[in-house]
């Protein structure tokens, strides 16, 4: 495959691939929250919010990958109780919402949040990981941030090698005692890039 362009944002004709995408990334940690799978992808691509998403694309421009991010502006992934209850109706959000705020993380003033990346099977071993979290950490100086911070689950040692090579520290580990049963992993740790001193 020859040059690869990362992107800002992605195209309404590409909702559903981004909620694919990053549901096959993140099913094991998703699936207990947001199951099953149909439902989870759909909810997926009803939230998902362009403006808050890097894209790596093929010279044609095929989508290969995808970073999120959240600032106090919003996120990739967001969305609302109303938005559960489209997908899951009213009693279905409920309980989906209360699993859901186990996951959700809070952002400090000054912070990018890294809100995953995910690429295709096809793409895999190219380096886009790699070239994603750079057009991150790009993408976090533009916005004048301090840092860029993300967390790593305790069962994706691959990621957490990658984070540390690219110049990320580790930070505080929370374990999620027994939700990992329900979650697929057992800890996750805080690591952050600095920007600025």
């Amino acid at each position: 495959m020859s040059a690869i362009r990362i992107t800002s944002g992605f195209a309404e004709t590409e909702r559903a691939a981004v909620a694919a995408l990053y549901w096959e990334a993140f099913a094991r940690k998703l699936n207990f929250g947001l199951g099953p799978m149909t439902k989870g992808i759909a909810f997926l691509a009803r939230v998902a919010d362009p403006r808050f998403a890097l894209c790596a694309r093929s010279d044609t421009g095929a989508l290969l990958g995808i970073a999120g991010y959240k600032t106090s502006e919003g996120a990739l992934i967001g969305g609302g109780f109303s938005d559960l209850a489209a997908i899951y109706g009213l009693l279905g959000a409920t309980w989906h919402a209360a699993l859901l705020s186990v996951l959700e993380r809070n952002l400090e003033s000054g912070t990018l949040l890294m809100d995953g990346i995910c690429v295709t099977r096809e793409a895999q071993g190219m380096g886009l990981g790699t070239a994603l979290l750079r057009a991150i950490k790009d993408e976090a100086s533009a916005q004048n941030c301090d840092d860029v911070r993300l967390d790593v689950i305790d069962s994706n040692p691959r990621a957490k090698a990658l984070y540390e090579r690219e110049g990320f520290v580790t930070g505080k580990t929370q374990s999620l005692g027994p939700l990992k049963h329900l979650f697929g992993f057992s800890t996750a740790t805080e690591m952050r890039f600095i920007l600025s001193l």
